[in-house]
């Protein structure tokens, strides 16, 4: 039995909330995952007040549509890699204020994206920085009984499930976890049965994206593609998982303020996703 998310920037951001959660749940979604991304809008989302986030609890739970994730890709901005002080400790700063978040709203899993920096040069002394500072977070995490799961990047960094496994050989702990994105493991060339089959274990959820892949000559295209647009073999994609019985949630990653017509994009999105699934032998909750 197979429950498919929808990623929040599928929908634009001038809905509210309520149109948020009612379109995910009209178009056949399980539930919906909020976005932390590095704009000053969404940041200030970790500074809502008790009554805020119990206002969206409730109506999460009166649509029933639930948040049980958050893709936090704050630290692409502030990454806790940089060099610069300031950065460092804001860093910090947004992985404690979206664990409290988390832990008030509900969310269960959260998604961090596996940049050691964006913007500054990657050095070694950056990777193991950055390999310090997540071991910490991971004990905040885990104290709060949160999975912490990083996401294969766009990003050479972390762009396989073998190089996450190479972080778990520093940092063992349960509450750390990897969130595969396929589209980003198809970009990087990766071998992406092998890599889903070999690290099962260690796999929470799976963000579900097309994408065109790097080259000689081309950086690829990692996202604002619908599904069937890229070079991702979902049938092949869903076979290797059901091949290991994976039954953890998949997210529809979509980004509805690029297209005119984001209803479409979602639901042609979403009727290839479930198509290939059938495919592979799972069976949809809807």
């Amino acid at each position: 039995m197979a429950y498919l998310g929808l990623y929040e920037k599928a929908i634009p951001m001038k809905a509210s909330w309520l149109e948020k959660l009612q379109k995910a749940k009209d178009l056949g979604f399980d539930f919906l995952e909020i976005s932390i991304d590095e704009s000053d809008e969404r940041l200030s989302r970790l500074d809502w007040t008790l009554a805020q986030k119990r206002e969206l609890t409730a109506l999460s739970q009166d649509l029933n549509m639930p948040i049980i994730s958050m893709c936090l890709s704050g630290h692409r901005r502030f990454p806790y890699g940089s060099k610069d002080k300031k950065t460092l400790e804001k860093a910090r700063e947004i992985m404690s204020k979206a664990l409290d978040f988390a832990a008030h709203c509900g969310i269960r899993n959260i998604q961090m994206a596996g940049y050691d920096v964006y913007y500054e040069e990657s050095t070694p002394a950056s990777q193991q920085q950055f390999k310090d500072e997540l071991a910490l977070a991971v004990q905040q995490a885990a104290a709060r009984q949160i999975m912490l799961s990083i996401e294969i990047m766009d990003y050479p960094f972390m762009s396989s499930i073998t190089r996450f496994a190479e972080v778990t050989k520093y940092i063992q702990s349960p509450w750390l976890t990897v969130y595969p994105d396929v589209g980003n493991l198809t970009a990087w060339w990766n071998d992406v049965p092998q890599e889903l089959t070999a690290y099962i274990s260690r796999i929470s959820a799976i963000h579900l994206k097309d994408t065109k892949p790097v080259g000689p000559k081309s950086l690829g295209q990692f996202r604002d593609l619908s599904i069937g647009e890229g070079t991702v073999n979902f049938v092949e994609v869903f076979k290797a998982l059901k091949s290991v019985n994976y039954h953890g949630s998949f997210v529809l990653e979509l980004w509805g303020d690029k297209v005119d017509d984001y209803e479409k994009l979602i639901t042609s999105s979403r009727d290839a996703i479930l198509t290939a699934m059938k495919s592979a032998g799972y069976n949809y909750r809807h």
